[in-house]
């Protein structure tokens, strides 16, 4: 069975949203070897149609490069209900009324992980259905100032508690936390 990884970068005010402002000016080495090992140690990626609209232009308008060949050639699923005919590579679209189940059976045929990147409605409702295993949040060591409130990672949802399964610090000053739900 697969665990579902959540990968979440964000800054010191909470900023999940405005990557093009800061979250560029921390990569290294060290952020490449730890996209590097999350990507390629995963069989899968789960996203949201906003990560899915950003997504696909980006990495399907690139090709030779080792990450972005995988990017466009793992599997990917969509949780949408206005997709219906992904034109990127390798993506099937999960909707209707059983979305929980379906990401389910989804996990339980995965031998690896399953990497989803960011932290909005469809990582919100795997949380609140135990399909979560690991949140590895991308701390990076700046404010952001101008994150609206729907740019923060807060939103209203039940308290989940986490225990920490790491820390990886980079020279740059962004560290990578992981956590499990408790």
């Amino acid at each position: 069975m697969g665990r579902i990884v959540n990968t979440t970068y964000m800054t010191l005010d909470g900023d999940i949203t405005n990557m093009q402002d800061w979250h560029f000016d921390y990569l290294g080495d060290e952020s490449l070897a730890a996209a590097q090992a999350q990507l390629y140690g995963s069989d899968a990626l789960i996203m949201g149609r906003a990560t899915y609209d950003g997504f696909f232009p980006a990495w399907s308008a690139q090709a030779g490069d080792e990450f972005a060949d995988r990017m466009n050639g793992i599997r990917k699923y969509v949780v949408s209900s206005t997709l219906q005919d992904p034109e990127w590579t390798n993506t099937s679209v999960i909707n209707g009324d059983d979305v929980v189940e379906q990401i389910r059976r989804i996990k339980a045929d995965t031998e690896r992980d399953i990497l989803q990147y960011g932290f909005g409605s469809v990582t919100r409702l795997m949380l609140a259905n135990g399909l979560v295993d690991e949140v590895r949040i991308w701390l990076h060591p700046v404010l952001s100032g101008k994150a609206a409130p729907s740019d923060l990672l807060y939103r209203d949802l039940p308290q989940t508690r986490f225990t920490l399964g790491g820390v990886e610090t980079h020279r740059t000053g962004m560290v990578i936390l992981s956590y499990s739900p408790a």
